[in-house]
C-alpha cells in the first residue's frame, strides 16, 4: 500500500494535522493560558500580551517540530490574492550562535510595506509603513512550499493611519455589526441566552483543469487565465454527459491528493464532482465562520493550482476561460448561527409560527431589495462580466427564490398573518425502494439569491473572487435592516404587535424581489424591468454605484468602511478592471500579430502553391480557389481589426481619469478585441490544422 493510501485510511488522524487548532492548544498550553485565550475568542476580553507570549512560544515549538524555520503574517491585500512576509525564528546570541525565538509581539503585529500594494490613494509611494494584525479567530497553520516549511498566521492589514488596506478587515468589522444588531433582535424576541450571532459560509468552488502542455502553447491562458481566441469544439457540453459523470482516473488521482492536502490544513472539503462543462469540476466544503471560510477558500484556490501542477494540469479559476461553454462560479452559502448552536435561518417544521425565523427572513428580503445594486457591485469583475446572465449563471438582476412553502407564508403575511405551512410529503418511486422524504420546496439554480433549506445561496460570485467582498456587504446590509427593526420594536408598546406589523409591511413592500421562475428567460428581464429591479450588466457601471450616498452612509454607520476607505476600494477595483482588460488587449495583439497572422499567411502561400501546381498539371481547382479567397478575405478583416484595436487601446490610455479610462476600455477596447477574435476564430475553422499555431478547444477540453 502506498503512502497516500495509508493517509486516506487515517483521515481522522491527518485532518487538521498542520493546524494549531483547539486540540493542539489544549495539549500544549497551560490550562490558565488556554482558558484565557478562549475568553478572547468568545469576545469576553482582549488578548493579554502575557497570554500571547506563551502562545507564541508554544506555536514556535510545534512548528519547529514539523520542520518549520520561518513564520509569516498571511494577509489578503486588495490585489485579490494573498500576501505573505516570511521571517525566520533565529535570534543571534553573543557567542556567535543562534537560538530559536518567537514572541507574542511578533505574533500579534507585523510590518509589511504598505505602499507597494493597491491602496486607492490611501498610501503614497513614500508612505511605506503598514501593519498586519493577527486574526486570532482564524487558526494558525503550517504550509510547505517546496523544501520551505513556514508557520502561517492569518492577519488583517491596515495603513499607518489605520485605514483598511485589505479584504479581511471590513469582513471582521461587518461580523461585529451583524452580531450587535442580531443580538438586539434576539433579546427583544425573548432569547436571553445567546450572546453572539456569527455569519457562516460554505463556498462552493468551480474550476477547470487543462493539460499543462496545452497551456504552455497558449500565451492567453498563461497571462490572462482565459482563451482570447478559440473556435468552438465540434462537441461542447450539448450532450450533457459531463455533469456528475464518472471521474477520469487522472482527475480522480488529482482530487485524492487535493483532498489530503486540504484536510491536513483543516479544510473540511466534502463534495467533489464533474461540473457541466467538459474539463470543469467543483469542490465544496462544510460550513465555517465566515472569516475562517474566506481563509479556507483562499487556501483552496492556492492548493488547487499547486496540486494541479503536480499532476500535469493547470487549474483555471477564471470565470469564463472558454467561450461557448459554462463558466465557473463560487456559490456563497450564507447563514447566521448563535454561539449556543441556533441556526437563525432554520425554519423548523412550522415556519409560519417561527417568529424569530420570519424576522430574520424579512430582514434579508428587505436588505437584498433595498441594497440590490450594492450586492451586485460586490461581485463585479472583468471576468464575471463574461459569465453573469450567459444561460449558465444568474443574470445581473438580483431576485430572491423562496420556494413554494416560504412564498406561501410570505403571501399570508401580506394578507394579515401566517397561519399554515405547506408540508413536504414523500416520494415513492417503486415498491422495492423506500419512500423518500420530500423537501418542502424545489431548488432553483437560475436564481441569484436562493433559499436552500436553512441558508441562502448567493450564486453570483465568480470563481476567482475573494468571498470577503460579497459577505461583508451581505453582513452589513442585514445589520442595517435588523437595526431598523430593533429600533421600531423598542419604540413600540407591544413586541408581538410591532413584529406582526413589520412582517406585513415587508411582505407588502418587497414582494417585487421574490421570483421563483426561470431567471434565464427574456420574459423575466422584461418583468424585472416592470417591477423596477435594477439590471446592471457590466462591471464599470456597477462599481460606480458603490459611492451612492446611501451606501456611504451604510458603511459609515456600522463602522465597516469610512467614506475614504470606500472610495479607495472603488478606485482599486476600477484600476484592476482597466489593467485586466489592458493585459488581455496587449496579449490579443501579440498573439494575433506574431502567431496567427504569420501562420495564416504561411497557409495561404501553401494553398496558392498547391492551386498553381494543380493548374500546371492541367486540372481545375475551384475548391482551392474558393478556399484561398475565403482565407484572404478573413485575413484582411483580421488585419483591419488588429489595426483598430491598436488605435483604440492607445487612445484609451490617454484619458487620465480612471473612470473615463474604464469607460473607454468597456465601450471601445473590448468590442475591438472581440472583432479580432471573431476574425481569428473564423480562420481557425478553415486553416489546415497543421498550420494553426494554437491548441484547439477540442484539445484542451477533452484530452486527458
Amino acid at each position: 500500500m502506498n503512502s497516500s493510501s495509508n493517509e486516506c485510511c487515517g483521515i481522522t488522524d491527518i485532518f487538521g494535522l498542520n493546524v494549531f487548532n483547539d486540540k493542539v492548544m489544549r495539549e500544549r498550553l497551560p490550562k490558565n493560558i488556554y482558558q484565557a485565550f478562549r475568553q478572547t475568542l468568545e469576545g469576553k476580553c482582549p488578548l493579554d500580551p502575557a497570554v500571547a507570549d506563551v502562545m507564541a512560544n508554544a506555536m514556535k515549538d510545534w512548528a519547529i517540530e514539523k520542520g518549520a524555520t520561518h513564520y509569516c503574517h498571511w494577509f489578503q491585500p486588495m490585489t485579490g490574492v494573498t500576501a505573505e512576509k516570511h521571517d525566520s525564528f533565529i535570534s543571534p546570541t553573543q557567542d556567535g550562535s543562534v537560538i530559536m525565538e518567537f514572541s507574542g509581539k511578533e505574533l500579534i503585529k507585523g510590518e509589511p510595506d504598505a505602499s507597494s500594494f493597491p491602496s486607492g490613494g490611501l498610501r503614497a509611494t513614500f508612505e511605506a509603513r503598514g501593519y498586519t494584525a493577527w486574526d486570532c479567530t482564524s487558526p494558525v497553520f503550517i504550509k510547505k512550499d517546496g523544501e520551505n516549511t513556514t508557520l502561517f498566521i492569518p492577519c488583517a492589514f491596515c495603513s499607518y493611519t489605520s485605514e483598511a488596506l485589505d479584504k479581511k478587515t471590513p469582513l471582521l468589522r461587518s461580523m461585529d455589526a451583524l452580531c450587535k444588531q442580531a443580538v438586539r433582535i434576539l433579546r427583544l424576541m425573548g432569547n436571553t441566552t445567546s450572546e453572539h450571532v456569527i455569519p457562516t459560509l460554505g463556498a462552493e468552488q468551480e474550476y477547470f483543469l487543462v493539460d499543462s502542455k496545452f497551456v504552455e502553447d497558449r500565451l492567453d491562458l498563461l497571462l490572462t487565465g482565459r482563451t482570447l481566441f478559440g473556435a468552438p469544439s465540434p462537441k461542447g457540453q450539448e450532450m450533457e454527459d459531463q455533469y456528475f459523470g464518472s471521474l477520469h482516473d487522472r482527475i480522480g488521482s488529482f482530487m485524492h491528493d487535493l483532498n489530503i492536502a486540504l484536510w491536513k490544513l483543516g479544510i473540511s472539503a466534502k463534495t467533489q464532482h464533474n461540473e457541466v462543462s467538459p474539463a470543469q469540476y467543483e469542490l465544496a466544503p462544510i460550513f465555517a465562520t465566515v472569516n475562517i471560510a474566506t481563509d479556507w477558500n483562499q487556501l483552496t484556490m492556492e492548493t488547487l493550482q499547486n496540486i494541479a501542477l503536480q499532476h500535469g494540469f493547470v487549474c483555471l479559476l477564471h470565470e469564463k476561460p472558454f467561450r461557448g461553454v459554462n463558466g465557473s462560479g463560487k456559490h456563497n452559502n450564507w447563514s447566521m448561527v448563535t454561539d449556543d448552536g441556533i441556526n437563525l435561518l432554520e425554519p423548523g417544521n412550522t415556519p409560519h409560527s417561527n417568529a424569530v425565523f420570519l424576522m430574520f427572513l424579512c430582514a434579508i428580503i428587505r436588505g437584498v431589495d433595498t441594497y440590490a445594486k450594492l450586492l451586485r457591485a460586490s461581485v463585479a469583475s472583468a471576468g464575471n462580466d463574461h459569465r453573469l446572465g450567459a444561460n449558465e449563471a444568474p443574470p445581473a438582476i438580483i431576485s430572491i427564490f423562496l420556494g413554494d412553502q416560504l412564498t406561501d407564508i410570505f403571501q399570508q403575511l401580506n394578507d394579515g398573518g401566517a397561519k399554515t405551512s405547506k408540508a413536504g410529503g414523500e416520494i415513492k418511486l417503486a415498491s422495492m425502494l423506500p419512500p423518500l422524504p420530500k423537501d418542502t420546496t424545489d431548488r432553483n439554480r437560475t436564481s441569484p439569491f436562493a433559499f436552500t433549506g436553512n441558508k441562502f445561496e448567493f450564486r453570483m460570485p465568480g470563481s476567482s473572487l475573494s468571498t470577503s467582498g460579497p459577505n461583508f456587504v451581505l453582513n452589513t446590509i442585514i445589520a442595517e435592516i435588523l437595526r431598523e427593526f430593533a429600533d421600531e420594536i423598542e419604540a413600540a408598546k407591544d413586541v408581538q404587535t410591532a413584529t406582526q406589523k413589520i412582517f406585513k409591511r415587508i411582505a407588502r413592500e418587497h414582494s417585487r424581489i421574490i421570483f421563483n421562475g426561470d431567471n434565464y428567460t427574456e420574459e423575466w428581464a422584461k418583468e424585472a424591468e416592470r417591477r423596477g429591479l435594477p439590471n446592471i450588466n457590466n462591471t464599470v457601471e456597477s462599481l460606480l454605484t458603490i459611492l451612492e450616498k446611501d451606501n456611504i452612509d451604510l458603511f459609515k454607520k456600522h463602522k465597516v468602511l469610512s467614506e475614504k476607505e470606500l472610495s479607495a476600494r472603488v478606485e482599486i477595483l476600477l484600476e484592476n478592471y482597466v489593467k485586466t482588460i489592458g493585459i488581455e488587449a496587449k496579449t490579443t495583439l501579440h498573439m494575433a500579430k506574431r502567431q496567427i497572422v504569420p501562420s495564416v499567411i504561411q497557409y495561404a502561400g501553401s494553398l496558392a502553391s498547391s492551386i498553381s501546381a494543380i493548374k500546371t498539371a492541367g486540372a481545375g481547382s475551384a475548391a482551392g480557389v474558393e478556399n484561398l479567397s475565403s482565407v484572404t478575405e478573413w485575413l484582411d478583416q483580421l488585419q483591419a481589426a488588429i489595426n483598430h484595436l491598436e488605435k483604440v487601446y492607445a487612445e484609451s490610455n490617454g484619458t487620465g481619469d480612471i473612470r473615463k479610462h474604464a469607460l473607454a476600455i468597456r465601450d471601445k477596447v473590448i468590442p475591438a478585441m472581440n472583432k479580432v477574435r471573431d476574425a481569428a476564430d473564423a480562420l481557425e475553422t478553415i486553416v489546415d490544422a497543421q498550420f494553426w499555431p494554437l491548441p484547439t478547444y477540442a484539445d484542451m477540453l477533452f484530452k486527458r
